[in-house]
């Protein structure tokens, strides 16, 4: 029966309808606000391969290194931040699909797709020292000072020795207990986890250790309002942070630009302290 109706015949269920749809809309709205959106401002800007489709990114005694994909076009590279000139790069398998990466110490890691096998790359020249195996899908990697922490599309994150690559635990995320998958390029970023969410303008900042999300940063408009125009660019994705200068790097795949960024807390935007 319409609302309209039951107004009429019956003004306590009425009432008792409006309070019942006030504290529904109201609930929502309340979870939400625990959980800040941050947005961003943009402090420079680079140039940045538009054939590169970005998989991991990570900057590193003054240069960025990034993994792309695509299956014959997966590729490993040292990159020069100013000019966005590759300096170096090495081509994986056609076979597999190149996915996120992570340096451990003079080595790179980095991951595959679907082909359940990493490869250890030595720097400076790329040559291949070893390969892991992994149950399941690699999206993206990142290190701590003890740990690595690998994405699989999922709401879990994978925690994993350093040393012997073998999974030690799993991270369930979730945003106010709202599981969040499609976790992709990861980044430490002072003892926080920094997560792509692919398909999406949103980095969410994760506790490693309770996977709870601590917030969002909102990159809404980020090449569309500071980059340049170019065919074809897919969806944000790369994340590399300068611990020496605190500096944040993002990109995305086919991006004509990467870009220096700072986080603008909610407050702030606001108007608040």
């Amino acid at each position: 029966m319409p609302v309209s109706l039951l107004w009429m015949r019956s003004p306590a269920v009425a009432a008792a309808i409006l309070a019942l749809a006030t504290a529904c809309s109201q609930g929502p709205a309340q979870a939400r606000s625990h959980v800040p959106v941050d947005s961003y401002r943009v402090v420079a800007s680079y140039p940045h391969d538009p054939g590169a489709f970005t998989q991991g990114l990570i900057y590193k005694d003054g240069f960025l290194y990034e993994s792309t994909g695509l299956y014959g076009q997966s590729s490993v590279r040292k990159v020069e931040l100013d000019t966005g000139r590759v300096l170096h790069k090495t081509d994986l398998p056609a076979s597999v699909f190149g996915e996120g990466m992570a340096d451990r110490g003079q080595q790179l890691l980095v991951l595959t797709w679907t082909s359940g096998v990493g490869y250890v790359l030595n720097l400076p020249g790329f040559d291949q020292a070893g390969s892991f195996a992994y149950p399941g899908e690699g999206w993206g990697l990142t290190r701590s000072a003890d740990a690595l922490y690998m994405s699989d599309g999922s709401s879990q994150i994978r925690v994993l020795d350093p040393a012997t690559l073998k999974e030690r635990s799993r991270i369930d995320v979730s945003d106010e207990g709202r599981p969040i998958d499609q976790l992709n390029e990861l980044e430490w970023v002072k003892g926080e986890l920094y997560a792509n969410v692919w398909q999406t303008d949103r980095i969410a900042r994760i506790d490693p250790k309770t996977g709870h999300v601590l917030g969002w940063i909102d990159l809404s408009g980020l090449l569309r309002e500071h980059g340049r125009p170019h065919r074809g660019v897919d969806v944000l994705n790369g994340i590399a942070y300068d611990a020496a200068r605190d500096r944040l790097f993002v990109t995305g795949k086919l991006w004509p630009d990467l870009f220096e960024i700072q986080r603008v807390p909610a407050a702030k935007r606001a108007g608040g302290g």
